[in-house]
C-alpha cells in the first residue's frame, strides 16, 4: 500500500513539475515587453501630430499607455493628454499584438483666420478613444517600434462633436 502511495506522490510531483516548466516558458514568451518604455509617437488625426508617449506595465498582459500629444491643422493647434489601458498578445519571439481603450482632455485653439475675421477660438475638449496595433521589440537593443489604429471620438471639439480614426507610427525606448 505504501508504495502505492509513493507512486502517485511521485506522479503528482511530476504533473506538477512540468505544469511549472511550462508556465516559465510561457512567462519567457512575454518578457517582449518591458517595465517601461518612452519614446515618440506620429499621428495623422486633424492634421499631423507627435505625441510622447509612455508606457508602463501593469500586470503579465496589462499595461498603462500615457501620451502627451501636439496637432497642429492649417487654422487650429491642439494640445491632448490621453490615457489608454491594453492588454498585449505574443505573436512571435518579437512581435506583439494589443488592444485597449481609454480617455483623454485636451486644449484647442483656432486663429483669426478660421472665423472669418472675428477673432481667434479655443476650448477644452474630451476624447474617448480605443486602440489596436502591432509592435516588434528588438532582442538585442532597448528599442520597440508600434503602429496602431486609434478610433477617436472627440467631445466639444472645435469643428464639431465628431469621429476620426488616428493611424500613428512611434519609437521608444525600454527600459
Amino acid at each position: 500500500m505504501k508504495k502505492n502511495y509513493y507512486c502517485l506522490y511521485l506522479l503528482i510531483g511530476l504533473v506538477f513539475s512540468s505544469q511549472a516548466q511550462e508556465n516559465q516558458e510561457n512567462i519567457t514568451k512575454q518578457d517582449n515587453i518591458s517595465k517601461n518604455a518612452i519614446g515618440l509617437r506620429i499621428g495623422n488625426n486633424h492634421g499631423i501630430g507627435v505625441e510622447i508617449s509612455y508606457q508602463k506595465k501593469l500586470l503579465t498582459k496589462n499595461r498603462l499607455e500615457l501620451d502627451l500629444g501636439f496637432t497642429n491643422d492649417n487654422n487650429t493647434d491642439a494640445i491632448k493628454l490621453s490615457g489608454i489601458y491594453q492588454w498585449y498578445w505574443n505573436i512571435e519571439k518579437e512581435l506583439d499584438w494589443y488592444t485597449g481603450f481609454g480617455g483623454g482632455l485636451g486644449y484647442w485653439n483656432t486663429d483669426d483666420n478660421y472665423n472669418n475675421g472675428y477673432g481667434s477660438d479655443n476650448g477644452i475638449f474630451a476624447v474617448i478613444n480605443g486602440d489596436v496595433g502591432i509592435e516588434y521589440n528588438f532582442q538585442e537593443t532597448p528599442i520597440q517600434l508600434a503602429m496602431d489604429l486609434r478610433p477617436e471620438f472627440v467631445f466639444n471639439n472645435y469643428e464639431k462633436n465628431d469621429f476620426g480614426l488616428n493611424l500613428g507610427l512611434a519609437i521608444r525606448y525600454k527600459f
